[in-house]
Formats: C-alpha cells, sequence, structure tokens
C-alpha cells in the first residue's frame, strides 16, 4: 500500500473540498440562466412573414412579430389560394383558442418575402395623427354625449395605423411611446398604412343612412328564420358579380371568393352562445361609414331589444369600428372593432367583426346583393 507524503495528503483533502463546492455552484448558476428570448432576427423574421400575408390580404390580425395561430392559419390560407397543400408547420391550434406565440418559423418555401423591402421602416409622426386622439370616458353613458369616439392616445392611434398591437410598437420603441409628440420618429412595420382621415371619402358601392347602422328597419325581403338571400332572377348585372364571402365560425375567419378561387382573408370575431351568429345564407344590404351605434345592453347580452339604450357617435373606438357592413338582417353585420387585438379568439354580440383596417379592405371589395354564407 502506498504512503502519501503529509503534503500530498493536504493537497489531498483541500481537493476533495473544492469539488462539491464548485459542483453546487455550478448547478445554481446553471439553473439561474433564464431560458432565451427571441432575437431582432427572430422577430424581424416573423414580422416580415405578417407583413407578407397583410400585404396579400391574408390577414394575420394585428402584427405582434411572432409566428401566432393567426399568422399561421393567414399562411395555410394563403398557400390554399395558391393551389399548394399547407405543410404541418402552417397547421394552427384550435380556432377558440387564444393565438399561441411561437418562436418555430413554418415552411416559407416559395414565398418572396423579400418583395416589400424592409419589415420595418420610420415614421415621422405628424398633427393629424394627433388630432384622432383625445379623452375617451369608460361609461356608455358619457360616451353617447360626446361628437366621436377618439383614439386614447398616440400610441394607440399609431399601431391601428401600422396594423399591430400597442405592445407590439412600445417593444419596437423601448420608452418612446408614452409621450408621443408630433415629429417624433417612430419604428414601425412596413404594411400599407390604413389612413383614418380616408374613410369618409371611401366609395364602397352602396352607402345607407340610418339614425344607428344596426337599428336599420327590416328588409322586407328578409326572413330571421332562415336564408335572407334574394332570387338571383331579381337582382341586376352588377349584383349578379362572381364575389362572394363565407364566414367560418368555427375557424373563426372571413374568406373572399372571386367565382370559386380564394382571393383574401380576415381572422374575426364571431357570436357568442348568448348572442350567436345568424347561421344561413344572407345578403349584403349596404355599408355605413364611420357609423353610429345603438348600445342598448339588454339587446347585447339576450338578444332582448329594450327602450333602455345609448346612441354612441362615430369614431375608431367605437365598438362597430369605422365600418358597417349590413347584412340583410336586422342588427347584425359585418363590422369594425375598437379592440383589434382582440380579434380571432374572443366573443362578438352576433355580428362579425374584424379589425379596422381589414374591415376597409372588404367594404371596397363588396356591394349589395353579395352573398354571405355564415356556417
Amino acid at each position: 500500500m502506498k504512503v502519501l507524503s503529509r503534503s500530498a495528503l493536504v493537497a489531498a483533502l483541500v481537493l476533495a473540498t473544492l469539488l462539491p463546492a464548485a459542483a453546487r455552484k455550478k448547478s445554481r448558476s446553471h439553473k439561474a440562466t433564464p431560458s432565451p428570448s427571441p432575437d431582432a432576427a427572430q422577430i424581424e423574421a416573423a414580422t416580415r412573414l405578417q407583413i407578407f400575408l397583410d400585404r396579400a390580404n391574408f390577414s394575420p390580425g394585428a402584427l405582434d412579430g411572432t409566428y401566432n395561430d393567426l399568422t399561421l392559419k393567414a399562411l395555410a390560407l394563403y398557400r390554399q389560394s395558391r393551389g399548394e397543400e399547407s405543410s404541418p408547420s402552417a397547421t394552427p391550434s384550435p380556432s377558440h383558442s387564444p393565438p399561441a406565440k411561437s418562436n418555430a418559423p413554418p415552411d416559407t418555401s416559395g414565398l418572396d418575402l423579400d418583395s416589400f423591402g424592409s419589415a420595418f421602416t420610420t415614421y415621422t409622426v405628424t398633427d393629424a395623427d394627433l388630432q384622432s386622439t383625445g379623452t375617451l370616458p369608460g361609461s356608455v353613458a358619457a360616451q353617447a354625449k360626446l361628437k366621436s369616439l377618439p383614439y386614447r392616445d398616440a400610441a394607440e392611434a399609431i399601431a391601428e395605423k401600422f396594423h399591430c398591437t400597442v405592445h407590439f410598437l412600445e417593444q419596437l420603441n423601448a420608452g418612446k411611446t408614452k409621450t408621443i409628440k408630433a415629429g417624433d420618429q417612430l419604428k414601425v412595420p412596413n404594411v400599407e398604412p390604413f389612413e383614418l382621415a380616408a374613410v369618409k371619402d371611401l366609395k364602397p358601392g352602396s352607402e345607407i343612412e340610418s339614425l344607428a347602422a344596426n337599428d336599420m328597419p327590416d328588409d322586407p325581403n328578409s326572413s330571421d328564420n332562415q336564408s335572407s338571400s334574394a332570387p338571383k332572377e331579381t337582382l341586376n348585372n352588377s349584383q349578379k358579380a362572381a364575389i362572394s364571402i363565407k364566414v367560418d365560425i368555427q375557424g373563426n375567419v372571413l374568406e373572399v371568393f372571386d367565382t370559386d378561387k380564394l382571393v383574401a382573408a380576415y381572422p374575426v370575431t364571431i357570436g357568442s352562445t348568448q348572442t350567436a351568429s345568424p347561421i344561413g345564407e344572407w345578403k349584403v344590404r349596404g355599408i355605413a361609414k364611420l357609423p353610429r351605434f345603438r348600445y342598448d345592453k339588454e339587446m347585447l347580452q339576450h338578444g332582448q331589444r329594450s327602450g333602455n339604450f345609448h346612441i354612441l357617435p362615430p369614431g375608431p373606438n367605437s365598438p362597430v369600428g369605422v365600418i358597417w357592413i349590413a347584412l340583410n338582417k336586422k342588427g347584425i353585420g359585418l363590422h369594425g372593432t375598437n379592440e383589434p387585438e382582440t380579434i380571432g379568439h374572443s366573443n362578438s354580440h352576433g355580428c362579425i367583426r374584424l379589425t379596422n383596417w381589414d374591415v376597409v379592405r372588404l367594404a371596397q371589395k363588396v356591394k349589395p346583393g353579395v352573398p354571405v354564407s355564415i356556417h
């Protein structure tokens, strides 16, 4: 048996004491290491795909720089419109789940994602952007006394203008969005901007006038029990246009067809159990720009009209947004929203709700007589 010298024995004891401590320290440092967050390149790649789809009229809803479910669904529909099969990575999760956010990129082969240049651009805030903002009281009664329902602040106005969530705008412009003023430069997604001031000049085909968009008189050709499409022989040539709309209430998506070709798709919010969206075959009756809205709590919650209501003024923060596309069923329409980040994963009060920028695009594709299938 080999006998260690006194100095060797002391060195061995010191080493034995230090090794467990070092191992414990390494273990603690490993546990304290946070999981990696998306880097700038990942955010830009996801945003680029969202912008590509948005520009192609296959909307992913409010941009947030992630591969969320609405983005994957839009990608699958875009590929479908081109006669391509969706890859498994482009298949969204169940439609009524909140839009999951992922850092795993889907298959984007064959897409010209560089077709629009940079994913982000620099925008200089204007006085007009600030003029669309103002004080927005919380109560419906107080809102009814206003001349319009404006954006709450400049960040909300700029976020909607560039089709993104306020949170994402803040993420892109750390520390700049709380005190935005005219002349400030902000980093924004490179989309076709939504111009609120231009809504009043739209020529969507046929406008309707009413005290409130959801309070028009009944269409004499409609039936609340079933399909309300007018017989084809009663429609003129312009109404026999090939455009048609299909609303998938399970998938929370509105699809636009030209003849049998899918040409656009927008995420939507559909009715709840208490106030379900009307299943059946309908048609577009007319379009109201910057509509007023009859707010009847009893009607919204239980589907029963009451005498206790408020007429809300128009504006981007109206519950029905900036456009109302009336169907030939009283009180039901395709319309905008004051909460774009909720589109695709919440419930409405029976109507079909889109983001303001998407409903403006939809309004320019339809006219009275266009069939709307809700299933």
